[in-house]
């Protein structure tokens, strides 16, 4: 049977989807992007520069229904939409919060919120917003045990890091959840579960813009810094964009302006920070392809595994790389070894007669031709490790993608990480083969 088949009908409908994907899907038209418009048309914010759509990539964001000039104003979110301590303490839960001792950090009174309007479904005045935060999330402490044992080793320890600290967050919180009791007539145990609490506090962590408030009593020591913004909150990070973002203390709203031009039918993206793919996947549950920022970390164990067992100044070239603060953040990069990583190695591959000149090498000074390429060297070797490591790890993420379907999406996002990670172990490699043939 004829339907249209063969190699030039695949090209052709090919080049219509990536046209199509390429300006992102329109979404405004779902339900609960048709109630969040009202519910902020009744907060006085209607928004005339951007849609909610889909697109490839980055997902669920917004897109600009014109052009956009640089220096135009793109989102004026009012103060009346975004949900702070403010907020929390205009509620039911404000006179608890107010008695509470020792006093709630700002984040659990935001979360406690959270999780109560929550529950309270179609009785929350917050229930639009609500409607469309995520209903799941991808930080660390999200994942499944196996699969975090798959991240690398810096950034394994931070999300054990992370896992323990939400676990303690929840656990030192329980009298204060208890105090709420007469506001449910659930058991408040059932309602503020650990996977409750876990989304709430993924939902600020992830989602808050900085607004700062100023110390109050009712509240823990804790910096108050965290606000919701809704609609503005769909807006993707991209590492190239640039934005101007801040609360306007005299229009009293929560304003971005566009620092260049945008096409029409294009997605608006905002900066989160000059973040490597590590801290973004912590804080933010995602991997950015091709991050200018993104590297992969060597430790110190890494350091040293090939430097010669038998130097006996080791421990002190090591000493000294730690009391000049030259032990950490020594990475891999797209442009080859970063200076720290290089000048580390230089030190440690100092000879003994050499030693004397530690400090001239750690403001970049060069010792000799022996020892620029002794560190080239090492540094290759420590690329190729990674680079085996990485193809390693990518193959056993391959099969467990093949063996565990239900966690496909966690694995395909490891998956991303170290795909990067070894595009960036390939760069440098080649960089360190260019200089390195300087000294043949």
């Amino acid at each position: 049977m004829k339907n249209g088949g063969g190699r030039t009908s695949r090209i052709r409908r090919r080049k219509l989807l990536t046209s199509s994907e390429s300006r992102g899907v329109n979404e405004s038209y779902k339900p609960e992007f048709i109630e969040l418009k009202k519910w902020l048309k009744d907060r006085k914010f209607e928004d005339t520069n951007l849609i909610p759509a889909r697109f490839p990539g980055t997902g669920r964001g917004l897109m600009s229904k014109t052009s956009l000039r640089e220096g135009q104003m793109i989102i004026s979110l009012p103060e009346s939409c975004l949900l702070t301590t403010d907020t929390v303490l205009r509620s039911y839960l404000g006179a608890y919060i107010a008695k509470w001792q020792p006093p709630p950090s700002p984040v659990l009174a935001l979360c406690a919120f959270l999780v109560s309007e929550k529950h309270a479904g179609d009785r929350s005045p917050w229930k639009p917003y609500l409607e469309i935060l995520p209903k799941a999330y991808t930080c660390p402490v999200c994942l499944e045990p196996e699969v975090v044992n798959l991240l690398p080793k810096p950034l394994k320890a931070k999300a054990r890091e992370q896992r323990t600290h939400v676990q303690e967050f929840v656990s030192s919180s329980r009298d204060f959840f208890s105090s709420l009791q007469p506001l449910f007539s659930e058991a408040v145990e059932s309602i503020f579960s650990y996977s409750a609490l876990l989304w709430a506090w993924c939902t600020v962590n992830t989602r808050a813009v900085y607004r700062k408030r100023a110390p109050r009593q009712c509240f823990s020591a804790e910096p108050d810094t965290c606000a919701l913004a809704p609609f503005l909150d769909l807006l993707n990070h991209s590492p190239d964009a640039q934005v101007k973002a801040a609360f306007n203390e005299e229009t009293r709203c929560y304003e971005i302006r566009t620092a260049v031009s945008c096409g029409k039918h294009k997605e608006v993206l905002i900066c989160y920070g000059p973040h490597d793919n590590h801290r973004l996947l912590l804080e933010y549950g995602f991997v950015s392809i091709r991050n200018p920022h993104a590297c992969v970390y060597v430790s110190k164990d890494i350091l040293v595994k090939y430097l010669p067992s038998t130097d006996k100044w080791m421990n002190q070239k090591i000493s000294i790389l730690e009391d000049h603060d030259f032990i950490e953040n020594l990475t891999f990069g797209w442009d080859g070894p970063s200076w720290r990583l290089l000048t580390a190695l230089k030190l440690l591959c100092l000879e003994a007669e050499e030693l004397t000149c530690w400090k001239k090498v750690l403001i970049g000074e060069i010792i000799s031709d022996t020892n620029e390429k002794t560190s080239l060297d090492i540094a290759q070797k420590i690329c190729h490790y990674f680079i085996k490591e990485s193809k390693a790890v990518l193959q056993k993420i391959s099969h467990m993608k093949d063996e565990e379907v239900a966690l496909i999406n966690q694995l395909t996002l490891v998956e991303t990480l170290w795909t990067e990670e070894l595009k960036i172990l390939q760069a440098s490699a080649e960089t360190l083969t260019s200089l390195q043939t300087a000294f043949t």
